[in-house]
């Protein structure tokens, strides 16, 4: 269940960031990089786009990759802002989503290919977040696309990266770090506006 549909081998671990998981492995070496870029990169332009990249990926489930998360992905190592992602973002980028990779195969404990909600439950805990079963469920509903109560790894990484980042702007206005911010709805509509996701 590779997600890179040449079904390229490597090995790569951890989770991104902070994140648990298994532990990390050494970066695919320089010229199997650039061989998978070059794979990718069907214009030959030096630069990979949202299509060119959501085309290579596989989510496991012979679905197109979610362009939801393959935008959040562009946008988050397109560090020139052009829309596409050169070699370097590249490499970096294929850290990522193979640290996401061993990451959802760490929590999909029955091995069954997507996280259910327990599974999803105990990956967003692990990550140090406290919310609860109510919640769980609205992400449930939120990143189910195929209605099987479960998620798909594009619709995991998207759902991580989400509580993450909106978790990071939250935090940036919990001055007390209690937990508990008071914004008007202005600044509540600046907040999510200014959120990079």
């Amino acid at each position: 269940k590779q997600w890179y549909q040449r079904r390229v081998a490597i090995t790569a671990g951890g989770a991104p960031g902070s994140y648990g998981g298994p532990p990390r492995a050494p970066p695919p070496q320089q010229d199997q990089l650039h061989t998978i870029f070059t794979g990718v990169d069907k214009d030959r332009s030096g630069h990979i786009s949202v299509n060119e990249l959501q085309s290579a990926l596989s989510n496991g489930t012979w679905q197109p990759f979610n362009p939801e998360t393959v935008r959040l992905m562009i946008s988050m190592f397109d560090k020139d802002g052009n829309g596409t992602i050169n070699f370097q973002e590249f490499g970096a980028l294929w850290k990522y989503i193979n640290d996401w990779q061993n990451t959802f195969r760490f929590y999909d404990r029955d091995n069954s290919g997507s996280i259910d909600q327990n599974e999803l439950q105990t990956a967003i805990a692990s990550f140090g977040y406290r919310l609860s079963p109510k919640f769980f469920a609205l992400l449930m509903n939120k990143f189910d696309r195929t209605g099987s109560r479960t998620i798909s790894f594009d619709d995991f990484i998207q759902c991580c990266v989400l509580i993450q980042t909106l978790s990071a702007a939250f935090q940036r206005k919990d001055t007390n770090r209690n937990g508990w911010i008071q914004i008007n709805y202005e600044e509540f509509m600046e907040l999510v506006f200014s959120t990079k996701i």
